[in-house]
């Protein structure tokens, strides 16, 4: 079968951050160095190749970009400057939109403009729906029990259906993932044990971001897993606990609500200062959907925390217009960054690093090629 090439991939890879791909000649640098790389998963190296001779295919069913954590090292040992680490970046933009098959994730990141107008356009949406369900059926001056503004047990249910539909959407582009790396990118079909076998690094890797933490520096590691330890806690609290955390009786939940928060702010204030200063390799290059990510989680962690803060101090009118302005950044975030932008990290990641060993292992099914006649073979030493 001919081998289908794109000449304008580096091009569109442009729209999607990449810079300097031309500047490579391949040294391997940037392989040696890289503490995850190995005979399988030769990377950057084998995608920046793949990148310039225009293989989209290959690309498209690769998992490499998945298994880089951006630690910067590939791109200070550059001698050519290509930042081989940014194009890592690019690329999982990239295959983000190609998992999309709405063709949401390829317009937001191709154009940020159509990513921040979605946005504040769900947000009005979202703030007029609020004000207009809480004083047809609530007082402004009530913040919880009978006769609230916004219903604590209506708002529950809100938040399972937003849950429901960003399950969905996850869902389904992690399928069409699922499909393209393991079912058409594997050597071979993968041993049904074997997804059994590796389960467990689904969860592992998710809550512990393990394999980050082998990069070297631990600090970015750290702080990566700060800020998705602490929204996925939250995410939990809200989900099942959100009529013990707006109660005002005391509770562990609140405990656990605060350092939360903590972990949330503490992290993008970080994040955002580190990619001011440009001091480290990975903070020197900047998408806006990194900005947009920043911001929006950094208005999301404020507005809540003021909401409750007002609350607390008996001023139930100001705490029912913050909650409103909170969730005007609670459901763009949900709807659309979770499932379309740079949060869908969060799955693809976990998600690369359980299907490249079920491909180890479909690699481990193909048959060597039979040896020429009168040949013997080499025994490892």
């Amino acid at each position: 079968m001919a081998i289908r090439v794109n000449p304008q991939l580096i091009d569109d890879l442009e729209r999607y951050g990449a810079e300097d791909v031309q500047k490579c000649y391949h040294c391997g640098n940037c392989s040696a160095v890289c503490p995850h790389a190995d005979e399988s998963y030769v990377f950057p190296r084998r995608s920046m190749r793949s990148l310039q001779m225009g293989l989209e295919r290959k690309l498209e069913t690769s998992l490499e970009p998945w298994l880089c954590f951006y630690c910067g090292q590939c791109s200070e040992q550059c001698p050519r400057e290509a930042e081989p680490g940014e194009t890592m970046m690019s690329l999982r933009r990239w295959l983000t939109a190609r998992y999309d098959v709405t063709g949401i994730s390829a317009l937001f990141y191709r154009s940020p403009k159509a990513e921040i107008g979605a946005m504040v356009g769900l947000a009005i949406l979202t703030g007029i729906g609020f004000f207009a369900w809480g004083f047809s059926n609530g007082d402004i001056n009530v913040y919880d029990g009978e006769g609230a503004f916004l219903n604590a047990h209506y708002v529950h249910l809100f938040d399972w259906g937003m849950a429901a539909v960003l399950t969905a959407l996850i869902a389904s582009n992690s399928l069409r993932m699922w499909w393209l790396t393991v079912v058409q990118g594997a050597p071979a079909p993968v041993p049904i044990a074997s997804y059994f076998k590796h389960a467990w690094r689904l969860p592992w890797q998710f809550l512990t971001q393990k394999r980050y933490a082998e990069c070297g520096e631990q600090r970015p590691w750290l702080m990566h897993l700060a800020l998705m330890l602490s929204y996925f806690t939250m995410f939990v609290l809200i989900m099942f606990f959100l009529g013990v955390v707006q109660s005002d009786t005391w509770s562990p939940v609140h405990v656990l609500g605060y350092l939360a928060t903590i972990g949330l702010v503490g992290a993008s204030v970080l994040m955002i200062q580190g990619r001011l200063k440009k001091t480290e390799p990975l903070h020197k290059h900047s998408h806006e959907s990194d900005w947009i990510f920043l911001f929006q989680l950094l208005y999301v962690s404020v507005t809540g925390i003021l909401q409750h803060i007002l609350h607390r101090a008996g001023l139930n009118a100001a705490a029912n217009v913050t909650y409103v302005l909170h969730m005007m950044g609670v459901v763009p975030m949900l709807v659309l960054e979770v499932p379309f932008s740079k949060w869908a990290h969060l799955a693809y990641r976990p998600l690369a690093l359980y299907f490249a060993e079920l491909r180890r292992d479909a690699l481990g099914k193909v048959e060597a090629p039979p040896l020429p006649a009168g040949a013997r073979p080499v025994k490892a030493a």
